[in-house]
């Protein structure tokens, strides 16, 4: 088939959207009657809309197209996968050579230690698994009222029945209701929660609410924790240094399973392979998806630990998914994971892209509503405020500010994400010192503008 170059007229694409496609996580009759912006092809770190825009993509598409846009080399890939073998199952004891090969690949990566996969379509349904892998150890290990999986309030592991019932937000509950033995914690937010406590001792403070929590359910019901290393989808929340090592601890005294959810963190985002790399986390399970494939295929799956697989393998498990290890999504992420280590990606990351960004990232705290600049790796996150000192909130209702400065962002032709009042960027990998200048020069406008727009509304004023 021929590239479509003789698309309708845009607002005849809005029309037909409005009419027939419902749209995740959002007021789809609003959107109806304002118009999606449609996206039509991409190269890079850039977008390019049905009206001619070039727009700098600083959220990776969501967190995932880590090797940037338009590589020929993953279409070739899944090209060829589908002209050899397009599907088959993993079901009934069989396996096909991408699944294998892209297993093989994932234990070479992975941390040590940890060198099976269980594959499914995405970060959502892989979480769904690790509910599943987490209560049947228990089970097969002859204590099966360890049930109790302790999470973390604003955290975020999907939005399925299991995964939204592991993620802390209050706004997916109230879609859907919360699984049975699954309960949350505090987040280490020192710049929301902190008060007057310096970010060591809220760090301390937040983990050892873990320890609280085992207590007070007894540990003879708790079968594991989960926590992304940096949360992503709730703000890009970097704990401080003091949280993960005694997180660490915790589960290790009390020996309940860690499950570290790397969806977004994972493939390179904060300047390793994994983000329990970057903050010393020894986790049993690693949940993992968007940058395996870089979205160019959609799959997900979770990493066990050797000394847990092997309890699971001396029985069966029932369950899996139509498309666990799809052959066509597994030659795909094994491309993408090649490209990332031959052209050293995390290197870029680590050595060049990290440290520019850095620099300039840092700075937008000169602006007066910018309160703090975060950056993992190519992760990061800044506070609006309308007082610095006292790390105010704005008197508007929360997340009011956030998403006036994502319009103006999105008008600058800008993907600049905002969670509440904060902003947030994740860009792909492969962003260069130059399209960065561009991204920050086009993310000062629109804080400029957002920083007019509310001193001349009254709005610039703490709550």
């Amino acid at each position: 088939m021929n590239k479509i170059t003789n698309h309708m007229p845009t607002a005849e694409l809005q029309a037909l959207d409005a009419a027939h496609h419902l749209h995740p996580f959002t007021d789809n009759s609003a959107l109806g009657k304002k118009g999606a912006r449609i996206m039509k092809s991409a190269t890079g770190v850039w977008l390019t809309d049905t009206e001619g825009h070039k727009i700098i993509d600083g959220m990776a598409g969501l967190w995932c197209v880590n090797i940037g846009y338009g590589r020929k080399e993953l279409a070739q890939a899944a090209a060829q996968q589908i002209e050899e073998l397009a599907y088959y199952n993993t079901f009934f004891q069989t396996s096909h050579i991408p699944a294998i090969a892209l297993a093989a690949k994932i234990a070479e990566i992975a941390p040590a230690g940890m060198n099976k996969v269980f594959f499914a379509g995405s970060g959502s349904e892989a979480n769904d698994t690790n509910i599943r892998l987490v209560r049947r150890y228990w089970d097969v290990m002859g204590q099966p009222e360890k049930r109790i999986i302790i999470a973390r309030k604003n955290g975020y592991h999907g939005s399925t029945i299991g995964g939204g019932s592991l993620g802390g937000m209050s706004g997916i509950h109230k879609h859907g209701g919360l699984l049975s033995g699954i309960v949350h914690i505090g987040q280490p937010d020192w710049w929301s929660e902190g008060g007057d406590m310096t970010p060591e001792a809220f760090g301390l403070a937040r983990a050892q609410e873990l320890e609280a929590m085992i207590k007070q359910l007894g540990v003879e019901n708790v079968a594991a924790f989960i926590g992304e290393p940096i949360q992503g989808a709730g703000g890009v929340i970097v704990p401080p240094s003091t949280y993960w090592p005694e997180i660490q601890r915790i589960c290790d005294k009390y020996g309940i399973l860690l499950i570290a959810d790397e969806v977004i963190t994972g493939f390179g985002r904060t300047g390793n392979w994994f983000g329990s790399e970057t903050f010393g986390i020894r986790p049993h399970i690693m949940t993992i998806a968007k940058g395996l494939s870089s979205g160019y295929q959609p799959i997900g799956g979770s990493i066990v630990r050797d000394t847990v697989a092997e309890v699971i393998a001396s029985d069966e498990f029932n369950h899996g998914y139509t498309y666990s290890g799809h052959p066509v999504a597994a030659a795909v992420a094994l491309e993408n994971l090649r490209i990332i280590q031959e052209e050293k990606l995390i290197e870029h990351v680590r050595n060049v892209a990290h440290p520019y960004l850095k620099e300039r990232w840092d700075a937008l705290t000169d602006h007066p509503m910018v309160g703090e600049a975060k950056l993992v790796g190519l992760m990061g996150s800044i506070a609006l405020t309308p007082d610095k000192a006292k790390r105010a909130k704005f008197a508007s209702e929360a997340g009011t500010v956030g998403y006036r400065t994502r319009e103006r962002c999105f008008a600058n032709d800008l993907i600049m994400r905002h969670v509440g009042d904060r902003m947030i960027i994740a860009p792909p990998l492969v962003i260069t010192p130059a399209e960065i200048d561009v991204l920050i020069e086009r993310a000062k406008k629109s804080l400029d503008e957002s920083y007019a727009s509310l001193k001349a509304d009254g709005m610039f004023v703490a709550g």
